[in-house]
């Protein structure tokens, strides 16, 4: 990193004030990596942090400064980022209180490292120099303090100098966007943020652009040639996507790809690869597609077992339905992310050939090689067009069946949403899955429309990544949709605020079904295992005696309530309604009492 001229911050009056402290140093430096947000928990050990992003640019009056986003809770906070990332594809930054502060938001960040999604983490620690430590910084100061999320980040650091603190920041950040991607923990200890700076530092302007993230990693040409010659001699390939597709390449060369040359698509990962209402999408019916394949590539596939495996849940067994002459090749990054401490790896399933590369650039240097199709492919390809169509006839007789039960029917429930933004500009920012009714029923059609969950199955998660996809689409007429459930909400309800404070317009739809539902649907499994009564596996599991009042609760942290509701005709009115106050620019919850699953 050079030295070119003196730094300063430009307040809003147009004063110049020279780089003083070392948390201005580390602010302009953020600001200048482009990071637009920063969500906090305020805490004291990033103080000299907190007063420099606020006071050093003359905060949000200064353009280009990041914007503090007050959260109550650092789970929130760090699940706002993740959100964010997914939305937006950008970096998010996040301030975390020391030791303390960190132990909250390790689960958010276990989900974030599971989702290998990109994010710079700031902590806060107490004073290094222990001639400066106040009795309460002596319990709020570790060392190294990034041990405690360190088995479940890309990297983390703990700078010493202001010098190291800069470089550091940029590593950082350039690590977590550089494929494949993942937060990264950068701790700042209060003495280093609160000192002043030596006058060579202070004048010093850095150049921040050699460490430029890496490019993304490309796969072998020759391995992928490999797969396009076994892609043009199968019988009925199909391309099983993880991610990859997200990316607007990607997703439109996935897309020409697969209708080209008449390959069946199934989504079984965390990201929307294929639109919901292409031909080729066989989402709905992901078992049969792949019993029927004589060749498989999996796309950036973490859990290729479990995706082509009966599970047997009770039982703990999974067993294999793929066609004993079926060819799985496997595509992708995550041989470079194993870690010992968790095994999100997931089993190790016997490829024929694994590349390593960005699954995104894969799809692209696909289509590009398979080039022009034979016409031989028409019959193939009338057949998955025939299927996918069977699948969404079959999913409106099923919405039709069960249009008037009461509670409200999962499918009902996601058919009024689809009534209600039929002709909206509209995302999913939490609530979806690889096979979840809202592939089945909603119209998803562009990169990040719908972006998936948690990846780490830890509760928390939804609420605070609405307030990143909120954010990452702030200014633009796009109805951002939470499809909530309501122990996930549980976990990180005062996220309310936050959306309140902030004016984010998202409209949040609660389903209500009154459980931790697969906790409970667990347990009744096992009960029936045990030949025990399953009626009592609500103990211990429902949110029931009292009931929670949602829509209360949103309006006593600034969010409009509507409901509860019970029908699916009360649920369109209701979610109209919702609509409306969003596009006046103010959030809103619908409490909407569902069927258990």
């Amino acid at each position: 990193m050079s030295n070119a001229g003196s730094a300063s911050g430009a307040h809003g009056d147009g004063e110049v004030e020279p780089l003083r402290y070392g948390s201005d140093l580390a602010t302009d430096v953020i600001r200048r990596l482009g990071v637009r947000y920063m969500t906090i928990n305020p805490g004291a050990s990033f103080r000299g942090l907190h007063d420099s992003i606020v006071n050093f640019r003359a905060g949000d009056s200064a353009e280009g400064d990041p914007e503090l986003i007050e959260c109550v809770h650092e789970e929130i906070a760090v699940a706002a980022a993740h959100g964010y990332a997914k939305a937006s594809g950008k970096i998010m930054a996040v301030g975390i209180h020391n030791v303390v502060g960190l132990q909250h938001a390790s689960m958010a960040i276990f989900n974030a490292w599971t989702d290998r999604v990109p994010m710079l983490m700031i902590g806060g620690g107490g004073p290094m120099d222990a001639e400066l430590r106040r009795p309460t910084d002596w319990t709020h100061t570790a060392l190294v303090q990034g041990n405690l999320v360190r088995d479940f980040v890309k990297w983390d650091d703990q700078p010493s100098s202001p010098i190291g603190m800069v470089e550091s920041i940029v590593r950082g950040y350039h690590l977590s966007a550089s494929k494949p991607q993942g937060p990264v923990y950068v701790c700042l200890d209060s003495g280093l943020q609160e000192r002043e700076l030596p006058e060579s530092v202070a004048r010093q302007t850095f150049d921040l652009a050699g460490g430029a993230p890496a490019t993304a990693p490309a796969p072998d040409r020759v391995a992928l040639a490999m797969v396009a010659d076994l892609i043009r001699g199968a019988e009925f390939p199909v391309l099983m996507m993880g991610s990859g597709g997200d990316e607007p390449e990607a997703f439109r060369a996935l897309h020409e790809l697969a209708n080209r040359w008449a390959i069946a698509v199934v989504d079984v990962g965390n990201r929307l690869n294929i639109a919901t209402s292409d031909p080729m999408n066989l989402s709905g019916e992901t078992k049969q597609a792949l019993r029927r394949a004589d060749v498989i590539v999996a796309v950036d596939v973490r859990d290729i077992v479990g995706s082509v495996s009966e599970n047997d849940r009770t039982n703990r067994t999974t067993v294999s339905f793929l066609s004993r002459d079926a060819r799985v090749l496997s595509i992708g990054l995550s041989d470079f992310v194993a870690r010992g401490f968790s095994t999100d790896y997931q089993g190790l399933y016997p490829c024929e050939m694994t590349i390593a590369g960005d699954p995104s650039t894969a799809l692209i240097a696909l289509d590009e090689l398979l080039g022009t199709a034979p016409d031989r492919l028409t019959g193939r390809r009338a057949e998955i067009a025939s299927w996918h169509e069977r699948l969404r006839l079959s999913t409106r007789e099923i919405v039709e069946a069960e249009w008037t039960q009461t509670p409200i029917a999962w499918s009902a429930l996601i058919e009024a949403l689809r009534i209600v933004l039929a002709d909206e500009n509209f995302m999913i920012a939490n609530g979806d899955g690889n096979r979840s009714w809202i592939r089945r029923i909603l119209d998803l059609k562009e990169p990040r429309q719908s972006i998936g969950g948690s990846s780490g199955g830890g509760l928390g998660y939804g609420i605070g990544a609405t307030i990143g996809a909120c954010l990452a689409h702030r200014g633009t007429d796009k109805i951002v949709v939470d499809v909530q459930s309501d122990g996930d909400f549980m976990m990180a309800s005062g996220a309310l605020w936050t959306f309140a404070r902030y004016r984010l317009p998202a409209l949040i739809l609660m389903v209500n079904n009154a459980s931790f539902y697969n906790s409970e649907d667990h347990a009744v499994q096992l009960a029936k295992a045990r030949n025990r009564d399953e009626k009592r596996a609500g103990i211990g599991t429902q949110i029931t005696d009292p009931d929670i009042d949602f829509a209360q609760m949103a309006e006593s942290m600034g969010v409009t309530g509507i409901g509860p509701v019970s029908t699916s005709s009360e649920l369109v009115e209701a979610l109209q309604r919702a609509l409306a106050i969003v596009k006046g620019g103010r959030p809103v919850l619908v409490d909407a009492r569902t069927q258990a699953r």
